[in-house]
């Protein structure tokens, strides 16, 4: 696991100074080792966290005759399969390393090499006879890469502030990207919050030659196969998969172990390791005691069924969250509107006492459908049939009820649901996930415009309902929220996270499964819980799902009060240029007195002007497309801080 920088300098010079400071912003993705290649057309960087291979591999690395250069961050999981095929048609290697195999794959296949690799990666390949360079990413993007054509030179990087260490490059905020941060909680690629700075879309190479660049899917569409014609049938495909991709994954040369939450995914992951790690497994985990949402008995329960060596942390209101809040933005690099980055950093800090690489559940979910939201939509099907007016009243009723300091309860889920009901079925698969509304940003964003989401949800497939809607999280939130929030708090402490459900053999097999093995009536991922109904204790297969989130609402209003006040204060929100503060101030009063339930709202507006203030991004320089009128939109918002009160001290 690594980090990789680099830039062009064909048409104009850069100083030298600039790969040496991007390199050394992301030596925390690679503490064991820093190299730099430069030549008169291009500087490549790299940093190195040693998995395998510790005495080889070091980067970047080069071809035996000094033409072909790489540098590289993954890991390749069939590495073996390939150096045999490559070894057979008389390639020579040096080391044991995967970096040397992707390089000789390139060197033999060309861009096909890049659909051969199974794994996850950002990889740049300069070769010095061609005067070219080579960017790809890993088709789930569970590697993150940057990309930055400015001046006619290419710029990339593992992070948005390796582009960043050149100071002839503005920071101007992305009113597109902010556009749909503030709906979605993320970014969704190819826009980040900076302008001229892009994300190299998964599954997607560029082609920089002579100054030129162009970008493509190095994958086709593939043909969906044949679906399985019993559940058994489907248990037993799944079995199979499971055991190889885990097996795979266990393959290292340092620690490693299990990030345990006492769910399904994790807790299937845990089984299929523990048959296969020699010695004892290792797993960690982080629980909430003494809240409704704490899953420490089931976590405990698990480790105790498998006889892992468990370690856990408790995260509290003493556990010095704001000094970590007000550290995160550096190594976010974007802004992480999921304030489950939280728990994700004391995890990966705690997992780093004892291991270097950890496996991680993410991407069950989104292939199997077990988030709450696809319930949402299914059962919104026959509620909005209902006229759209009976539905607003119920919103408006909903809204009187008291709000709870529980992570997600009941109060801000009929809330969601019923505001939810009243969008197109597409925008409201997408807000049921994310936090404003167009209408709320209207109100509060002085460069609303709906466009970007519209945008956005026109790029789901054609069709309705479940299956499309698991595809679009698995092209958008998926890379762009979840893998991106794990990737930047596991990095922060040098912990390479390997995710088993997105292997590309796991993925294909769930696009063939037929929605009922997916989504049954209130049970989902039906057939992982099918395949574990004699493998894990009976609890874990009942329980809904929990997810891995503080209690935001509740921590807002009391050990994060000053951190929130101190950030989003008038003379702050009015230097960004951004927000309408009288709006801003009702949602912070409306808050903070316990009369709704803003909190993940505030977390992402906290967020981001801690990662602005950091990174010094500036507002555009165009004029707002909207007004502040407080009282128009306090009034259609329904919110009880209206007209007279807009303006009450904030206390």
């Amino acid at each position: 696991m690594c980090g990789i920088a680099g830039h062009t300098h064909v048409r104009r010079s850069v100083s030298s100074g600039v790969l040496t400071e991007a390199v050394g912003a992301i030596r925390h993705r690679g503490p064991d080792q820093r190299g730099i290649f430069r030549t008169a057309h291009v500087s490549l960087g790299a940093t190195r966290l040693r998995i395998q291979d510790l005495t080889g591999g070091d980067q970047p690395f080069h071809s035996a005759d000094g033409n072909a250069t790489v540098v590289f961050n993954g890991e390749i999981y069939n590495q073996r399969e390939l150096r045999t095929e490559l070894e057979a048609m008389g390639r020579v290697f040096r080391t044991h390393c995967d970096t040397e195999v992707v390089l000789e794959a390139y060197l033999a296949w060309g861009e096909e090499c890049f659909a051969r690799l199974r794994g996850m990666f950002a990889i740049a390949i300069w070769s010095e006879p061609e005067r070219r360079l080579v960017l790809a990413r890993d088709r789930m993007g569970i590697k993150p890469l940057y990309v930055c054509e400015h001046r006619g030179e290419l710029y990339f990087g593992s992070e948005l502030k390796c582009i960043f260490a050149d100071p002839d490059i503005p920071r101007r905020m992305d009113l597109n990207g902010l556009n749909c941060y503030l709906s979605l909680n993320y970014v969704p690629g190819p826009w980040t919050l900076v302008e001229g700075i892009r994300k190299l879309m998964p599954g997607h190479m560029l082609e920089w030659h002579r100054g030129v660049a162009t970008q493509r899917p190095y994958v086709e569409v593939a043909q969906r196969g044949q679906e399985p014609r019993t559940m058994e049938e489907a248990c037993e495909e799944l079995d199979g998969l499971m055991r190889k991709a885990v097996s795979e994954q266990l393959v290292s040369d340092v620690p490693l172990g299990v990030w345990l939450s006492g769910g399904l995914d994790s807790s299937a992951l845990t089984h299929y390791a523990s048959q296969v790690y020699p010695g004892k497994l290792k797993t960690f985990s982080i629980t909430f005691r003494g809240r409704s949402f704490d899953e420490g008995q089931y976590i405990r329960s698990v480790s105790r069924h498998f006889g892992t060596d468990h370690t856990e942390l408790d995260l509290n209101e003493d556990s010095n969250l704001a000094d970590v809040i007000g550290e995160m933005p550096y190594y976010s690099d974007e802004p992480s509107a999921d304030a489950g980055a939280v728990p994700v950093w004391y995890l990966a800090a705690m997992s780093r006492r004892d291991v270097t690489v950890a496996l991680s559940g993410e991407g069950a979910d989104e292939l199997f459908g077990g988030y709450l939201t696809y319930q949402a939509d299914r059962y919104n099907r026959g509620f909005s049939m209902l006229p759209r007016r009976l539905r607003a009243t119920a919103l408006k009723a909903a809204r009187r009820l008291p709000a709870s300091d529980e992570k997600i309860g009941f109060d801000y889920k009929l809330q969601r649901f019923l505001q939810g009901s009243l969008l197109s079925p597409d925008v409201a698969h997408v807000f049921w996930n994310g936090t404003f509304s167009e209408q709320e940003k209207r109100g509060l964003f002085a460069y609303a415009n709906a466009a970007p989401m519209w945008h956005v949800v026109s790029q789901m497939a054609p069709g309705r309902g479940f299956e499309r809607y698991l595809d679009f999280d698995q092209r958008y939130s998926l890379p762009d929220g979840l893998l991106y929030k794990v990737d930047r708090m596991s990095m922060a402490h040098a912990v390479e996270v390997r995710p088993p459900f997105l292997d590309e053999r796991i993925v294909e097999f769930s696009a063939r499964l037929p929605a009922r093995f997916k989504i049954s009536g209130r049970e989902t991922k039906v057939v992982l819980r099918r395949l574990m109904q004699n493998t894990l204790p009976a609890a874990i297969l009942r329980r809904p799902k929990t997810g891995f989130d503080i209690p935001v609402h509740d921590w807002l209003r009391g050990v994060l009060r000053p951190l929130l006040l101190d950030t989003l204060h008038e003379s702050a929100v009015g230097e960004s240029g951004l927000f309408h503060w009288p709006v801003l101030k009702c949602l912070l009063n409306e808050h903070l007195e316990r009369k709704a339930n803003w909190g993940y709202h505030l977390w992402g507006l906290l967020t981001l002007m801690l990662w602005m203030r950091r990174w010094k991004v500036e507002a555009p320089a165009t004029t707002p497309m909207t007004a502040a009128d407080p009282e128009e939109y306090l009034a259609a918002l329904s919110l009880p801080c209206q007209a007279a009160s807009y303006s009450a001290p904030i206390s």
